[in-house]
Formats: structure tokens, sequence, C-alpha cells
């Protein structure tokens, strides 16, 4: 592995444990706050929303990106499989869609 690799392995895996760390208050169901769209409701459009449930659902999801990127970064850089780099990507795209459509329909997160 030479430098620029390492870079790019030590890069990939701080951003895997960001995705990480970030996941840990939402899976409390703290920090809804955090969820694009929520934080930027009035006061009243948040009580018809349950956060604590919506943040545990982003958490999920950004665990699961976290834990994808942290198996690319290694199967890429350690393993020099490239063919994963179109897994990943097609496995972040379908995770979004799947989140977006989840929240989205059949008034989950409603209260």
């Amino acid at each position: 592995m030479n430098s620029s690799d390492l870079l790019g392995f030590v890069i990939m895996i701080l951003v895997a444990l960001s995705l990480i760390g970030l996941s840990i208050p939402l899976l409390m169901g703290k920090g809804a706050w955090l969820v694009a769209g929520y934080n930027t409701m009035s006061t009243q459009e948040k009580a018809q929303w349950d956060g604590p449930a919506l943040a545990r659902f982003t958490g999920k999801i950004l665990l699961a990106c976290g834990l994808a990127t942290v198996l690319y970064g290694v199967g890429l850089f350690c393993f020099s499989l490239q063919w994963l780099t179109w897994v990943y990507l097609v496995l972040l795209l379908g995770l979004s869609g799947f989140a977006v459509v989840w929240c989205n329909t059949g008034r989950r997160f409603r209260k």
C-alpha cells in the first residue's frame, strides 16, 4: 500500500467512524434536530411528528452506511476489489431510496 492509498484508507475510515458516531445518539432517540427537514419545521409541525422514532430510523440508516463504508474501505484498499465500488454505490443509493420511501409513505412517523 503506497502513501496515497494509505491516505485514502485513513480518510475512508474517518468518514465511516463519523457516520457511526453520528448514528449512536440517533439510535438512542436523541438528536432529531440532526435530521434534515425535521430541524427546519416549526414547533407546531414538530408536534405532529414522532421525533425520537424518526431519529432512531435515521440512526439505523447512518449505521448501515457507516458499516458499509468500513467494508468498502477495507475491500478496496486492502484487497484491491475494484468491483466493490459498484456494490457500494448501489448499496448507498438503495439505502437512501429506501429511507426516502419508508419515511414518506404510510404515516409511520406521525403522531
